[in-house]
């Protein structure tokens, strides 16, 4: 799967149903190749305080991918 594939997916919180954002980035370990880590663009609340609009997510926190969406488990 191309990165540019996971880029149009949805980011799901399966503890809270909200959408937390898109990849717009992955780290990849060097020595393995294995994906670390994915970079999204965090989906910001209209009363949101998040200084950035950026947030990292470990690649064992995924449960599924699925056609349209990732589901990830991550409380904000």
């Amino acid at each position: 799967m191309n990165l540019s594939e996971f880029q149009n997916k949805d980011v799901i919180s399966i503890k809270t149903g909200k959408k937390i954002g898109n990849i717009i980035d992955c780290k990849i370990d060097p020595t393995d190749g294995k994906i670390i880590s994915f970079v999204l663009d965090y989906a910001k609340g209209v009363f949101s305080f998040r200084s950035s609009n950026k947030i990292e997510i470990a690649f064992d926190k995924i449960n599924k991918i699925g056609e349209d969406v990732i589901l990830i488990d991550y409380c904000d």
